[in-house]
């Protein structure tokens, strides 16, 4: 049942009672009343809507527009959930074992170290958490509203009961409404009602009270989906109040599902405390059978197995997708689902569409065609201007391209059919003109035909209230076609049709000569075709624009009659400029060994002349149309896709061809898209990205990205930024294992050779918190390499460990773990054991510093990455060493850690034995210096 709305209660949420409900707290039936007893109801305006203070007063008032969210775990629940790893349950049990033993202090640290441990991985967490709920606010859905007589643009959780929204296809509405009025209204409820198909609305329709749901034909329910036409609405009720309240808690949408890249890290992670375990029990088996007591050598086992798994890992993982996507904000691109910028890496074609992407989307009228002359603006802000027309060839001089033949002066009578021809184009429009010096609001093509009825002086506002509209018939990338029935100057019901040039044409029977219509003749058809197609091939978008007198008795709703018999009017050509940053980010793509590909529903002339501009063409390449994709088998078009860069007067159903042909062939797809029709081609993309100034909610929610420039550049800085990110991501997994690896290295080389314990269990617990988890976020942040978009696609199913990433973890572990064994072993031979493990912990610590530095690239030495690129990292080194100085000097702390100061001289044996392996790298790097760049690359690669 429609609540209706009133104050909050207690609980927050909406009840059923209110002014008009009766004493029993009945809704009432919005359904069933007239518009005009709706709107009187909710104290609205129906021509201007709610004031803004008053839609502040009723937010105020009803509360925020938005489903209640699922229950969030309280922070005390999140930090408990950082003590339930089992590995940091037995070091608990640990510290308990020591109590017991005595060894109170050792207790007190394990103790100390845990709860740090605990506290980080519940900030990092709660971090990532932060950020992609700022993510999420970026992509919250957004209404259109008439407020104050101004349409408006405001976020969906602001609206209000009162609201007058307006709707169009592809639109998801936002909230309960009572429709005030209707054009070919059809709704999607699946959500609602399960009725599959769309469900045809009108505002005039008359319900019973006792309707059901699916038959309350003049309502519009939120999260329900325009599929066709367009509407303006009364908002009746928001948030939990709305029927999708009612079944709140199967729309919750928070994304919890793991990515592939973090299920393939748990899967690793599982592996390394298996493997982890083992080692320990041999590493305590070991200990115990050369004399070593079980108590000590059992917490160094569990010791060494905390600091051996990089329990982390997954935490971090997401803390740098988080922080990853967030600058891909900054990019002009938002990314709705964490997988996508894995997949983004992976990417080796991006199909675009044109209008708004690949160009600006600030359509301009530059041509117009009438039946006795030519008419031209050089920009926007100009007047038309004549020039020359229209006139058949063989008057001593050659026809140009198609047939095309222009004369030296337009014939008389042109000036009336231009005007016309505006008129047309002004009426058979859904763009809003504000005023004069406003700029109207609506589709950009709709847009430059109002300003170009402005160029002729017709105030389009003024025109469509002295000529009321009766009826429309919306355009579809089916029909490729809109018309309208208005009034025309006498009063009398006339459709006004404009369309893709040959459906226009083929519907046509006469042509608007002077002042009249006279029959159209098949030479004036051919003239007509030909003029189009020569502004196609400078890239205009070509209109063929047409009006049908309607006889008395006829019914404007029936587009049989109102599409038929036309007398066309004219053409009217619009150019959509390509971004001038567009051709630059194809050349990265290619560079990158990403295919960029065209999809566009524009002629192909046009779509070839914007190609050649871009770079997308070069000569002799194909254009293929629509048409030739329908004649094509499964197989015959996954070859074909392989040779094309541009296609032209594409339906959504070839895209979704497209990309199936593409994904057949091996291929990682990103596909963009706007229209309603495009959501099933985003959902069979391996990445759907839908446009965020022009595309509709339906292909935002099918869409894994979120472009809010509508850029293809942005598409571009994207993808840098997503393979930054899992470069990054490999960084430090290399830098982690390899610590890993050393400290396992040590202890267990040490057991082996029967010499004490190197480090004691405290000092690895240490060094897992030191060296573990600022330095490793830190990487995380490092800035895109300078070659990234200068290497193939990496391929999808690629482990982790590609490239030698598995080698070099290896052979850096088993160099600090060498290292720490050494220092060890040198400040132990004079007797003093405590001074040894001091060294090894001191060489530990700074070796796994400085191979953070070497983990910062894959490609260049730790010597070719400047520090200044990511101070983050300088400072969580800094932080790292002065905490070891801390235990090392300060008296309280070296108590606790069994740590003795160092004196100069051991100093300069630690620092001698941990830049000890740097020296071959500085000495491979001035001797590769020398040598011709190529050269030394692949001396590096080898």
């Amino acid at each position: 049942m429609v609540r209706w709305p009133h104050r909050p209660s207690a609980h927050g949420s909406q009840a059923r009672s209110g002014p008009a409900a009766g004493s029993r707290g009945e809704a009432p039936p919005w359904h069933a009343w007239p518009a005009d007893r709706c709107l009187e109801a909710l104290a609205s305006d129906g021509g201007r809507g709610l004031t803004p203070a008053e839609a502040d007063r009723r937010l105020q008032r009803y509360g925020p527009n938005r489903l209640r969210p699922a229950r969030r775990d309280p922070l005390w629940r999140k930090l408990a959930v950082q003590f339930q790893d089992v590995l940091v349950l037995v070091l608990v049990g640990a510290a308990a074992l020591s109590a017991a033993l005595g060894e109170r202090a050792d207790a007190v640290t394990i103790v100390a170290i845990v709860i740090v441990n605990a506290l980080l991985g519940f900030l990092h967490e709660h971090r990532a958490e932060q950020a992609l709920e700022a993510l999420k606010a970026l992509a919250a859905p957004q209404a259109r509203v008439v407020r104050d007589g101004q349409r408006r643009v405001v976020p969906a959780s602001d609206l209000v009961p009162g609201d007058l929204i307006l709707l169009e296809a592809g639109d998801r509405v936002p909230a309960d409404a009572r429709l005030l009025e209707s054009h070919s209204l059809a709704v999607e409820e699946a959500a609602l009602t399960g009725e599959s198909r769309p469900v045809a609305k009108s505002a005039a329709a008359a319900c019973p009270p006792d309707a059901p749901l699916a038959e309350r034909t003049t309502m519009v329910y939120q999260g329900t989906t325009v599929s066709r036409g367009r509407a303006r609405a009364v908002v009746v009720a928001t948030g939990m109040a709305t029927e999708m309240g009612r079944i709140a808690d199967l729309l919750q949408t928070a994304e919890t599902e793991p990515t592939p890249l973090q299920r393939r890290l748990a899967h690793l992670g599982r592996v390394l405390v298996t493997a982890a375990l083992a080692v320990c029990a041999v590493v305590v088996a070991l200990g115990v059978i050369q004399g070593q007591g079980l108590a000590p050598m059992f917490l160094a086992g569990v010791s060494l197995a905390v600091a051996a798994v990089p329990e982390g890992l997954p935490a971090v993982v997401t803390i740098v997708l988080a922080l990853g996507v967030q600058r891909m904000v900054q990019a002009h691109a938002i990314i709705r689902r964490l997988p996508a910028v894995e997949t983004l890496g992976c990417a080796t074609v991006i199909c675009s569409d044109k209008t708004g992407t690949l160009t600006e989307n600030r359509m301009t009228a530059r041509r117009a065609v009438t039946a006795s002359g030519v008419f031209e603006r050089s920009g926007e802000g100009e007047p038309w201007r004549p020039t020359p027309g229209l006139e058949s060839p063989g008057r001593g001089r050659a026809p140009g391209p198609g047939g095309w033949d222009p004369p030296r002066a337009p014939r008389a009578g042109a000036a009336g059919e231009l005007r016309r021809l505006l008129e047309a184009v002004a009426l058979c429009n859904n763009a809003v003109p504000v005023s004069a010096t406003d700029d109207p609001v609506g589709d950009p093509t709709e847009v430059g035909l109002v300003k170009a009825a402005w160029a002729g002086g017709i105030d389009a506002r003024r025109l469509q209230r002295e000529r009321p509209r009766l009826a429309e018939h919306p355009f579809t990338a089916e029909r490729r076609r809109m018309a309208v029935v208005c009034l025309d100057e006498r009063g009398r019901p006339t459709g006004y049709v404009k369309g893709a040039p040959e459906v226009i044409l083929a519907r046509c029977r006469f042509v608007w000569r002077g002042d009249r219509p006279a029959p159209l003749a098949e030479a004036d058809r051919r003239r007509m075709a030909a003029a189009a197609a020569a502004m196609a091939e400078q890239a205009l978008r070509v209109l063929a624009v047409a009006v049908r007198p309607l006889e008395p008795g006829r019914d404007p709703e029936d587009e049989g009659i109102v599409e038929r018999d036309l007398v066309l009017v004219g053409l009217i050509g619009l150019m959509d400029p390509p971004r001038a940053e567009v051709p630059a980010a194809i050349v990265r793509c290619r560079q990158a060994g990403i295919r960029p590909v065209m999809v566009t529903g524009d002629h192909p002339r046009t779509a070839a002349a914007i190609g050649r501009e871009l770079g997308l063409l070069r000569e002799g390449d194909p254009v293929v149309e629509g048409r030739e994709l329908e004649a094509l088998d499964d197989e015959q078009l996954a070859r074909r896709v392989a040779e094309v860069s541009v296609f032209a007067r594409v339906a959504p159903e070839h895209k979704l061809r497209i990309v199936r042909a593409l994904k057949r062939r091996g291929e990682v797809v990103g596909m963009t898209g706007d229209g309603v029709n495009d959501a099933p081609a985003l959902k069979e993309a391996h990445i759907g990205i839908a446009m965020g100034r022009t595309g509709t909610d339906v292909t935002r929610e099918a869409a894994d990205m979120i472009l809010t420039d509508d850029n293809f550049a942005s598409i571009v800085a994207a993808i840098e930024q997503g393979r930054a990110i899992y470069d990054n991501i490999r960084k430090f997994i290399r830098y982690l294992l390899a610590c890993n690896t050393g400290e396992i290295l040590v202890m267990f080389l040490a057991l082996l050779v029967g010499l004490p314990l190197p480090l004691r269990p405290i000092h690895i617990l240490l060094v897992n918190l030191v060296t573990d988890g600022l330095p490793a976020v830190a990487l995380g942040l490092e800035p895109a390499e300078p070659d990234v978009m200068n290497r193939p696609p990496r391929h999808p199913q690629e482990s982790l460990f590609a490239g030698g990433l598995g080698r070099r973890i290896v052979v850096r572990g088993v160099v600090i773990g060498l290292t720490t064994l050494a220092l060890f072993v040198l400040g132990w031979a004079g007797g003093d054991l405590e001074r040894g493990r001091t060294m090894a912990l001191a060489g530990l610590v700074l070796s796994q510093m400085l191979h953070v530095f070497d983990c910062r690239s894959e490609r260049r030495s730790a010597f070719d990455v400047p520090l200044s690129a990511n101070p983050a990292l300088v400072a969580a080194v800094a932080s790292s060493v002065a905490v070891l100085l801390a235990v090392i000097y300060w008296e309280p702390l070296a108590r606790s850690f069994y740590t003795v100061p160092l004196r100069p001289g051991d100093w300069v044996t630690v620092l001698g034995g941990v830049l000890l392996p740097w020296v071959p790298l500085l000495v491979r790097r001035h001797l590769l210096g020398g040598l011709p760049s190529s050269v030394g690359a692949e001396v590096r690669r080898t």
